[in-house]
């Protein structure tokens, strides 16, 4: 996709220091481990996946890129063959008319109403199994609404004061902060990134760079793979940074996805479809 795309999609190579943080809280409470989450997934250049077996990673579908002659992914620290990608065959990307009318005029709306009927979500499967690394386990409820999440990425950072430049590193140092679901229907759940008079003590907001990375609630059995992040509904009046306060970030919502997946990875296909990318 073009350079314009990265005013709304979080992603890697086709388009959200890592993860947007509050201006008021130091940066070193938001950095983390590698280790801290060793099924993240890094794709070419920047954007996310996550393992969610030990021979698949699911992703946002616009992480993927379009050119890929070297099929790998980072698992870990260890670079690994992807032997096989699964699109979604509901994914679509916006029309170049739609996203004109956007740049000219700074509306949005029809922009994101095409990125909301798009099933932004693909598989990977691995050419080895990664035996070194316990999978995430998928949240299946649909109970999201209203519930803390857990956001984790090394894409841009910045503060919500001041957001990020579209020139910004998209590859940088991991991070995670937390957010409330004020949205989740069909396709995606969304939150809102709030400033410090309405926020959690380590709010943040995905950033660009992290398409595709692990949304995470906590349940009784640890902390489940709720979502990936996917695209950001910013400020109107904003037109050279994103991830100020108020942005709204979607993020694609895995409880929906459920059959899918499994029809996918017991190579029985499901509701939904599916295509190779190669």
């Amino acid at each position: 996709m073009t350079r314009c795309l990265l005013i709304v999609l979080l992603a890697a190579s086709s388009t959200a220091s890592a993860v947007v943080i509050r201006h008021d809280v130091d940066d070193s409470k938001y950095r983390i481990p590698e280790s801290t989450f060793s099924a993240l997934v890094d794709m070419p250049g920047e954007g996310h996946g996550v393992l969610i077996d030990p021979r698949w990673v699911v992703t946002a579908a616009h992480t993927i890129p379009r050119h890929w002659e070297k099929k790998q992914v980072v698992i870990n620290g260890i670079a690994r063959d992807v032997e096989r990608v699964v699109v979604h065959s509901g994914y679509k990307k916006p029309s170049q008319d739609v996203l004109d009318n956007a740049l000219a005029s700074w509306d949005w709306m029809l922009f994101w109403a095409q990125l909301t009927a798009s099933d932004d979500i693909a598989l990977l499967k691995l050419a080895q199994t990664a035996t070194d690394v316990s999978p995430s386990g998928i949240y299946e409820h649909k109970n999201e609404f209203d519930q803390t999440v857990r956001i984790i990425g090394k894409g841009a950072t910045a503060t919500g004061a001041t957001g990020y430049e579209f020139s910004s590193s998209r590859r940088t140092e991991l991070r995670q902060a937390y957010n409330k679901i004020t949205s989740a229907h069909d396709r995606y759940f969304c939150y809102v990134f709030n400033d410090p008079s309405e926020a959690l003590p380590l709010e943040g907001g995905a950033g660009g760079g992290d398409s595709g990375g692990p949304v995470l609630i906590n349940t009784e059995m640890g902390w489940r793979l709720a979502g990936l992040t996917s695209w950001s509904a910013g400020l109107r009046s904003t037109r050279t940074s994103t991830g100020q306060y108020g942005s709204i970030i979607c993020n694609v919502r895995l409880s929906h996805y459920k059959e899918w997946i499994e029809g996918v990875i017991s190579e029985q296909p499901r509701a939904g479809g599916r295509r190779s990318g190669f």
